[in-house]
């Protein structure tokens, strides 16, 4: 078992990790505003009248995505139902609501899935340092598993990540069960777990499933991002091995 630190704020006896993906470990700012962008175009390409403020409940305003909104936090899923609902506002039934929806990201996808994400500073070295540590290192991620499974391939992180995990259906963050599934693939126990992620919903799923803790970064400094953490930090480097 091993003591992590951070900031003045100690866990004992971990045995595992779980990492969120978008905002934690990957920078994935640039795709998901251009994801946002292109999708809500090519959505009111189809539908007029919708795209702006479909943008604008994407989390995009400006050049900028909203770090605590719906395409940076939600699962691709909770997306997709919350395009549909804009579609369904103009008077289309449901099911063309939610084909639309589905086709168009999926479509916006192709056209932007090429930009960078890259690492966060000190990623790789703190993954490196766990594993060497005999940690189990995971990744829980409202993004999909393909998804998950791609950046662990693109960044070649395989050695150290020994789950990749991503939302495929309707549960999604903040449900516990999300955690639990993830502690019993990896074989080991919720109280000797640590979630670190940078939304609210991953610190809210640690704490109900019984997480030894939960760490949260902030990039933007913005501390009501991640509210309910045990120790908010800034950069990974933060988190020690005692």
């Amino acid at each position: 078992m091993v003591i992590i630190k951070c900031r003045n704020k100690t866990f004992n006896n971990i045995q595992a990790i779980l990492f969120d993906k978008n905002g934690t470990l990957e920078d994935s700012d640039s795709y998901l505003r251009s994801l946002a962008q292109r999708g809500a175009r090519m959505i009111d390409a189809q539908v007029p009248g919708v795209g702006e403020p479909l943008l604008m409940a994407f989390g995009v305003n400006g050049g900028s995505i909203d770090p605590a909104g719906l395409m940076a936090v939600a699962s691709r899923w909770e997306t997709e139902v919350a395009a549909a609902a804009y579609i369904a506002e103009t008077g289309k039934s449901w099911f063309e609501s939610r084909q639309i929806a589905r086709q168009t990201l999926d479509e916006a996808d192709k056209y932007v899935r090429d930009i960078p994400s890259p690492l966060f500073t000190g990623c790789l070295q703190l993954l490196k340092n766990l594993s060497a540590a005999g940690l189990k290192l995971g990744i829980l991620s409202a993004a999909t598993t393909s998804d998950v499974q791609n950046f662990v391939r693109s960044h070649q992180l395989s050695d150290y990540i020994e789950l990749e995990m991503g939302v495929d259906g309707e549960v999604s963050k903040p449900n516990p069960k999300l955690f639990l599934e993830a502690c019993e693939r990896l074989g080991i126990e919720p109280g000797v777990t640590l979630m670190i992620g940078d939304s609210v919903g991953d610190m809210t799923m640690g704490k109900n499933a019984g997480a030894a803790g939960c760490i949260g970064i902030t990039w933007v400094g913005k501390l009501d991002h991640v509210r309910g953490a045990d120790v908010v930090i800034n950069s990974l480097d933060e988190i020690e091995v005692v």
